[in-house]
């Protein structure tokens, strides 16, 4: 899942990574400290299930809570630089989804997740839409996650 090519890349590289994940409930975070060598590049990471913990812990505007929800590209945007500030590293991952089996709407069906991928030059989030079930929603979202981290560093 290419997560020791990254542990190896970042730290040959002395760069740092952060998370916070929200639907994915910490999956993230668990494949890379899986790896021997992690504590080299990891900086930290949270997991801001609530809109209130986003907000206080990630700086998160209730103002973009109540317009666009926690499942949006403006939400995992502000995770993405709340979560890079608070750990000071140098890349940061984000993400908010719906992994059902509730919680689904119209506009953002079960399966709706949205990534977000910090560097220290671009920041971009990506929407998805994952099928199956809970767990496999999960799993896609953090198999994606990771994979977009790889391509960003030509791995």
């Amino acid at each position: 899942m290419y997560t020791k090519e990254i542990i190896e890349k970042l730290s040959s590289n002395h760069k740092t990574i952060s998370f916070a994940e929200s639907c994915t409930g910490g999956r993230i975070v668990a494949a890379f400290t899986a790896i021997s060598g992690a504590s080299e590049i990891l900086n930290g990471s949270c997991i801001t299930y609530s809109n209130q913990i986003k907000h206080e812990w990630l700086g998160v505007d209730n103002d973009i809570l109540e317009a666009f929800g926690a499942v949006s590209q403006e939400c995992v945007s502000q995770m993405l630089t709340g979560i890079q500030k608070m750990a000071n590293s140098d890349y940061a991952l984000a993400v908010s989804g719906i992994a059902g089996p509730t919680g689904g709407t119209k506009d953002k069906p079960v399966g709706t997740v949205y990534i977000g991928l910090l560097t220290p030059s671009t920041q971009e989030v990506f929407q998805c839409l994952f099928h199956g079930e809970r767990e496999h929603i999960q799993e896609q979202s953090t198999a994606y996650a990771i994979a977009k981290l790889a391509e960003v560093l030509d791995i």
